[in-house]
């Protein structure tokens, strides 16, 4: 029994472009792809976040010594610190005054006694003494008055100072926060910047690790269209922003299925003639 074989062979120039095209599929593939330089990263804090977190913080409790200086203008004490220095050399130089005309009265009296003949008698003694209770008597009220008084004026300044150290106990976290606010707003933009320049830098390793494949993408569609001797046609495996595993894994199966079409497509048929 004779067998007769049958084979239907490219044309050379196709075998010549089949063979090249295994060859850099195999260089290609060969060696371990290296994912490292497209890996995703995050860009750092940027300063400006560091510094308002650094100012949150440092502003907790920034409150505790208005709180404690308030403290200090209440109680029996508070109204000391804010006593007139002058407030006695007034008292003095008013009580003075005071006495002068106080003595300027009793001359009156010893001139009208006088005059009415009862000078050094029991009626002007008399009058004397009225005179000097009632004088000793008001001089005791003005000194008093004017005690009241310094003491009121700084017990008044003393509640102000206390109303404005819890003011500010308010205001300067606000403001602390305010700050924050604005830091943390700047740091974000500028994160976002850096992140996308990480990304973009990211972006165009990838597709600098992929171009090889994608070459070898083209070359073997274009071989696979003259094998066949249909248009070829190709999908750019580049996307935005794969990963790694998924481009991977979508190049090897397109250069696979090329591979595999161009061997198809030439397969060698067997005939047999049984005589």
């Amino acid at each position: 029994m004779a067998v007769q074989q049958t084979q239907a062979l490219p044309p050379q120039y196709v075998e010549d472009l089949q063979k090249d095209y295994g060859k850099q599929l195999t260089a290609a593939t060969a060696a371990p792809f290296d994912t490292g330089k497209f890996a995703p990263s995050v860009a750092p804090q940027d300063a400006y976040q560091t510094q308002a977190y650094n100012l949150a913080g440092s502003g907790i409790g920034a409150y505790q010594p208005y709180i404690t200086q308030a403290a200090a203008y209440t109680g029996p004490t508070g109204y000391q610190s804010f006593m007139s220095p002058y407030q006695q050399d007034v008292i003095d130089a008013t009580m003075a005054e005071y006495d002068t005309q106080a003595a300027a009265g009793l001359t009156g009296i010893g001139q009208q006694a006088a005059m009415s003949g009862n000078l050094g008698g029991g009626r002007e003694g008399v009058m004397r003494a009225q005179y000097q209770n009632k004088s000793d008597m008001n001089r005791a009220l003005l000194q008093s008055g004017l005690l009241q008084q310094g003491f009121g004026q700084a017990q008044k300044a003393a509640q102000q100072a206390y109303m404005n150290q819890m003011q500010l106990a308010g205001t300067v976290p606000q403001l602390q926060a305010a700050d924050v606010t604005g830091l943390g707003q700047m740091g974000a933009t500028q994160q976002a910047q850096a992140q996308a320049q990480l990304d973009a830098t990211r972006e165009q390793n990838r597709m600098a690790a992929y171009e090889p494949y994608e070459r070898l993408g083209y070359l073997g569609s274009g071989i696979a269209s003259i094998a066949s001797g249909m248009p070829g046609q190709y999908q750019s495996q580049v996307t935005p922003n794969p990963t790694p595993l998924q481009t991977a894994l979508g190049t090897g199966s397109v250069l696979s299925g090329i591979y595999g079409n161009m061997r198809g497509n030439w397969s060698t048929p067997y005939q047999y003639n049984q005589g």
